[in-house]
């Protein structure tokens, strides 16, 4: 009977109350060691009834094995591999080592994981229960994590216990359970259960003293009491030393036979056959066990040895002769031919000293993990691989190896450490320029974004190929997209159209042409050439799912041409990947997906892939895909009407941009509070954002008019009745725009010029700026264009033109969802003398993000275990987004839906 804890006890049967009603949930238990985590999930499971578990613990000896702790908690379920989608049983077959091939992101596996337990909980509600989660290998706890967080309308529990503080990161987004000790009453009961002579009451307010109500510690010195008093009066027993002490002492009761078969136990993580082979070549009986589990340190069954504490494995290897360790290594080693990321562990355990053939083995071992995307545990696997080796290039290799790993696996601090080490010794040319683009991806993902430009450009000109320097520098420019700064995009930009006529891929030239054109762009130089000349190599030669490298040029060069047609076949090869993409790289692609939409018709999706990028941005670390998601959502907010959310999503955005010097961003969210100041009715307060925005480009030496606030802020001056400075402001924006020659910025000019233009000249300027809205896909901008034209028109007296663009300007607004500009113009159209009836809200417009992304993915044809593997939920999450979809939009099928989402 559990004894003090009907509190914890409440918390975990309301759980699995919830699953078994088809709400799922997940649980972390944490606790110092013996606070009685274990008692806890034993007590649950013992009481549990209908319910499949799925159950694993972590151990010490397997925390290095990639994605151990996964196959031993899924093997249950593995017969149902084959009926999830296609994509995600090959990731974790590959994960699980049950077919070869590379398995994809640790994202992908922890979508796989869950589709795999929603799967299995079909037929009866399930609990899936770790223990130890602190020593299970990382990319199994990673992978279940990611899997817990989206349990939400299926019949199942997730149950973590771990150590507190050993858990970091892995815990984020579920709900932790602390356990402290027990109160004194509790303590009382638990030590009196003892079969001892009974405590008198000062032992036990002695004993409550020093353990704090720890259960394993009351019980362990509640046997021995006497160790109370081998410290000095007055200090506390060392806790959890005084329990090692403990078990030392039951430890040397037992004969040297006894303790050998014990250690052998440990190191072959409890497998009663490997165990007794082991003490087989070791001359000894495995029967020795038996004085173990008399004593009461392990349970021995028929098929394994399960010690009864982390403690008394600690004991038990801490205290075995260090030779006696590595001849049980080299034992288990040899009994594993089959096994080679065990073997070689194994081996590197028995190994005294540098040894080039076992550093080759753990190498294997290192790669075959990173190819099943455990890339923590491929890291561990190439540090040790390097410091047994014998040569100093190798070493470098290897520890560079085991950086890049890391920071793959978002361990960023052993990432930079392990680059700290590299550079301890003089380092190989070849390796230089890798460790420098680890660096500079860590800078530019957690840390400066000028950094990240600095060190690219710094390893430029050591790379071993042409193509190299080409990518280096290019990837250097996408991150002084970021920075802003159009005198380091130019020098950039200026050294990769050298080094663009070396290379020797059309991939890199393509890479190369479509960077460098950016940059000039940004800095009113020209640029249209080259990334008009890079988008049929991009579209030929650039697969983004095989060329990581090359997805942001992909995704941005339809951002900078911004016209109808170009970059068409490059939007359709991201839909085509995007499926195959994992989800460590979604973040990047969801935001240049959304601004692309964003700046089109849809932005209902561009909104709903907005709240997916930033979602899965948080989760996975990624800092400056969060800032510029959340300013470009605040800027799409700005548009919308949505003021307390823009300003929200801005505020945040430029927190994190100012922190990373991401100014780019934050010319974003200046644009997108000054364009909402606008629509409110501010023009004072829009005028003083949108001019400080303009000096921050000029002094940024950004002179791209599409980034310019030129058209905005001539309507706001002439809102606050400066004519003079309205045309001053629109003929520079026209000179820029002319300059460029592109139909988006040249279309707003004109709008510009007609909005200061004389009664004879101002239907010229817009006329022709709605001949160049014909050429883009910006509905927004359009409908301004005829809202301006209309009021124009209508200030001029001819009420019966003006209605036509107002009528126009309120289709296009209303079907965007632009609320606030849509009233503005339904207020001009009423001052014409014409009666407006708005139009209500609905379909794709009273649906929120995650429902609108369901929606659009099942009205496309996808069914519901493929829309779930598409946005990492449950196909239950997805069937219960679904009802409340048919309850909003008053449909019952899904042919309905497509005809409501896909045929409006």
């Amino acid at each position: 009977m559990l004894i003090g804890r009907e509190a914890e006890q409440r918390v975990v049967d309301q759980l699995f109350a919830g699953a078994r009603i088809g709400r799922g949930g997940a649980l972390a238990i944490t606790g110092e060691p013996g606070v009685g985590k274990t008692a806890l999930l034993e007590d649950a499971l013992d009481r549990l009834e209908g319910v499949q578990v799925l159950r694993a613990t972590g151990t010490e000896a397997e925390q290095d094995l990639a994605f151990a702790g996964l196959h031993l908690l899924l093997r249950p379920a593995f017969h149902l591999l084959d009926a999830l989608p296609d994509p995600q049983a090959a990731a974790l077959s590959r994960a699980l080592a049950l077919e070869a091939g590379t398995a994809g992101d640790r994202f992908a596996i922890g979508a796989a994981t869950l589709a795999l337990l929603c799967r299995y909980a079909e037929h009866a509600p399930i609990g899936v229960v770790v223990d130890d989660l602190q020593w299970l290998d990382r990319p199994s706890a990673e992978a279940l994590a990611f899997a817990a967080r989206r349990l939400d309308a299926d019949p199942a529990v997730v149950l973590l216990a771990g150590r507190s503080g050993a858990c970091d990161g892995l815990l984020d987004g579920l709900d932790v359970l602390e356990l402290s000790g027990l109160d004194p009453a509790a303590s009382d009961d638990l030590v009196r259960s003892l079969e001892v002579t009974p405590p008198t009451e000062e032992q036990v307010a002695r004993l409550f003293a020093a353990t704090g109500g720890n259960p394993l510690a009351l019980l362990e010195l509640g046997r021995n009491i006497e160790l109370l008093d081998d410290r000095a009066p007055g200090l506390p027993p060392a806790l959890p030393a005084t329990l090692a002490a403990a078990f030392s002492r039951r430890l040397a009761e037992l004969g040297p036979g006894s303790r050998t078969a014990l250690l052998a136990a440990v190191v072959t993580n409890g497998d009663l056959h490997l165990t007794g082979e082991v003490c087989k070549r070791l001359g000894l009986d495995v029967s020795g066990l038996g004085a173990a589990e008399r004593a009461g340190l392990v349970v021995v069954t028929s098929s394994r040895v399960d010690v009864r504490h982390p403690l008394v494995r600690a004991a038990v290897y801490a205290e075995a002769d260090e030779t006696l360790r590595r001849s049980v290594h080299l034992a288990v080693a040899d009994l594993l031919p089959d096994d080679a990321e065990r073997r070689a562990w194994h081996l590197a355990e028995a190994t005294w000293g540098p040894d080039p053939e076992v550093s080759g083995l753990l190498e294997a071992a290192a790669d075959s993990a990173k190819t099943r995307t455990a890339y923590t545990v491929a890291s561990t696997a190439y540090e040790r691989a390097a410091r047994l080796s014998t040569d100093t290039d190798r070493w470098h290799l290897m520890l560079c190896e085991a950086a890049e790993a890391a920071w793959t696996g978002g361990l960023h601090d052993r990432a930079v450490a392990l680059l700290d080490e590299i550079e301890t010794r003089p380092v190989p040319s070849g390796t230089r320029s890798r460790t420098l683009r680890i660096r500079a991806q860590i800078a530019a993902r957690s840390g400066s974004v000028a950094d990240a430009v600095r060190i690219l450009e710094r390893a430029a000109p050591d790379a071993p190929t042409p193509d190299d320097t080409v990518l280096l520098l290019a990837e250097a420019l996408h991150a002084a997209f970021y920075l802003a700064d159009a005198a380091v995009s130019m020098r950039l930009a200026t050294s990769l159209l050298a080094a663009v006529a070396g290379a020797e891929s059309p991939r890199a030239r393509a890479i190369g042409l479509a960077a460098a054109g950016m940059a000039k762009v940004l800095s009113g130089e020209g640029g249209l050439a080259e990334i008009q000349a890079s988008v049929p190599l991009l579209a030929a030669h650039a697969d983004p799912v095989e060329h990581p490298e090359a997805l942001p040029w992909l995704l941005t060069t339809p951002l900078f041409l911004r016209d109808a047609e170009t970059g068409a076949d490059l939007r359709r090869i991201v839909d085509d990947v995007r499926s195959r993409m994992g989800v460590g790289l979604l973040p990047n692609v969801l935001f240049h997906v959304a601004r692309d939409q964003a700046t089109s018709t849809a932005w209902s999706r561009a909104a709903a892939n907005y709240e997916e990028a930033i979602r899965l941005a948080r989760e996975t670390g990624q800092g400056t895909d969060l800032a510029m998601s959340l300013a470009g959502l605040a800027w799409l907010e700005s548009r919308q009407g949505r003021g307390d959310s823009c300003r929200e999503h801005a505020s945040e955005a430029v927190r994190l941009c100012t922190r990373r010097g991401i100014r780019m961003g934050e010319a974003w969210c200046l644009y997108a509070v000054g364009d909402l100041e606008l629509v409110e009715g501010d023009p004072r307060a829009a005028t003083k954002t949108f001019l400080d925005l303009s000096r921050r480009l000029d002094e940024w030496g950004i002179a791209d008019p599409d980034l310019s606030p030129g058209a905005e802020l001539v309507d706001a001056l002439l809102r606050l009745g400066r004519p003079a400075d309205a045309e001053a402001e629109a003929q520079r924006y026209a000179a820029a725009a002319r300059a460029k020659g592109r139909p988006w910025s040249v279309a707003r000019a004109h709008r510009a010029l007609g909005t200061v233009a004389d009664q004879q000249s101002f239907d010229e300027h817009f006329e022709t700026a709605i001949e160049g809205h014909a050429d883009t896909r910006d509905l927004f901008e359009a409908a301004r264009t005829h809202l301006a034209y209309g009021g124009r028109l209508r200030r001029a007296g001819r009420r019966v033109d003006a209605r036509s663009h107002l009528r126009t300007a309120l289709e296009s607004f209303d079907d965007l969802g632009a609320d606030p500009w849509a009233r503005t113009t339904a207020a001009e159209l009423e001052a014409t003398g014409e009666k407006v009836a708005r139009r209500e809200a609905s379909g794709a417009a009273s649906l929120t993000p995650q429902e609108l992304q369901v929606s659009l993915l099942l009205a496309e044809g996808r069914t519901t275990r493929e829309t779930a593997a598409a946005l990492f939920l449950s196909p239950k999450t997805v069937e219960y987004h679904l009802r409340k979809v048919y309850t909003k939009l008053d449909i019952h099928s899904r042919a309905e839906l497509a005809e409501q989402l896909l045929g409006s």
